[in-house]
């Protein structure tokens, strides 16, 4: 494996490999497997879990990694082609991201959406863009429309759980006071999507779902019926996302999220589905998006989530950087 850019691009049995590998360092981990191997780490945006979790898992496994804030404490970065840099950024990614990949053994890019133009984002702009200045080792940390990272510690979780393969799995839009990007909905989009009026996620993202389903036995669908997504349901994914028929719009986004405070996920959401796990990536405003009632329940998942993002990293290090 050369690149953990996209969990699809990865075949049923390489992700289930991957998955296998994780359970194994979970039980033993390998001190000495990534000796003298060392991980740039560049966030153009924040992070805990990912940041957190990448760094350990270099530790765990013997190497070493170094974080780069563009902007804090280094040079603030720019990646837009073919302008007049008279601004704030005193380097451009076409010089820094080289330099960084010629210090390092593999590299891992956070970059998020920009939220202004839809088919600047859903191409993953930024991210490839920057992808294409390095031949090195290289992992997506979450770009505009993907978080592969995540995807495959839901995937983990899911198993520990012992969540059966054909379960209803429910992916549900949750309120919060700004437009939040699509990549983990995107990442996670292989299920049921709940999502009030105006938040429908772009065609081309539930097509890819839709395909991907279908080779699987499975199938997506859309609803803003609460009761009817819910029913029977095994887990319900929730996440937050911008509006995508206005995108960019923030002050109409604004004016639509507006009336939507209800969704915030309670434990009347669930009197059809009585077994129903939660999960979310975290970050998550509490009784904005879910309510304490439910983050605070056993019916919770999302430490366990936010758990497996350590097992995860280090089989992605472990497969990328092992001799």
């Amino acid at each position: 494996m050369k690149r953990f850019v996209d969990l699809a691009e990865l075949t049923r049995d390489e992700v289930l490999e991957l998955l296998e590998l994780a359970r194994r360092l979970e039980r033993r981990c390998e001190p000495r497997a990534l000796g003298g191997k060392i991980l740039g780490l560049v966030f153009f945006n924040p992070s805990l879990r990912t940041l957190a979790s990448f760094q350990a898992a270099m530790a765990r496994l013997g190497g070493h990694s170094l974080v780069i804030n563009p902007g804090q404490g280094s040079w603030q970065m720019e990646s837009r082609a073919g302008l007049v840099m008279d601004g704030a950024a005193a380097e451009h990614v076409r010089e820094g991201i080289p330099v960084l990949a010629s210090y390092c053994d593999a590299l891992g890019i956070r970059v998020f959406a920009e939220g202004r133009d839809l088919a600047h984002d859903l191409a993953d702009t930024a991210f490839n863009a920057m992808a294409a200045l390095t031949d090195k080792p290289l992992v997506n940390l979450e770009s505009a429309v993907n978080h592969p990272c995540q995807a495959l510690a839901d995937w983990k979780t899911l198993d520990d759980l012992a969540v059966p393969r054909a379960a209803r799995f429910v992916l549900s839009w949750a309120y919060h006071p700004r437009a939040l990007p699509l990549a983990v909905p995107a990442a996670a989009l292989h299920m049921a999507v709940l999502r009030p009026e105006g938040f429908a996620l772009p065609q081309q993202l539930m097509e890819r779902a839709r395909r991907a389903a279908a080779l699987s036995g499975g199938s997506v669908r859309e609803t803003s019926d609460r009761a009817e997504a819910l029913a029977g349901a095994d887990v319900l994914y929730v996440k937050e996302w911008g509006a995508t028929e206005p995108y960019g719009d923030a002050a109409l986004d604004a004016r639509l999220r507006r009336t939507l405070t209800a969704w915030c996920v309670r434990n009347d959401w669930f009197a059809a589905a009585p077994d129903c796990r939660v999960m979310h990536c975290l970050p998550v405003r509490r009784n904005s998006a879910i309510a304490d009632e439910v983050l605070d329940s056993t019916r919770s998942v999302v430490q366990r989530e936010a758990y497996n993002r350590l097992p995860v990293q280090m089989a992605v290090l472990h497969r990328l950087l092992r001799s």
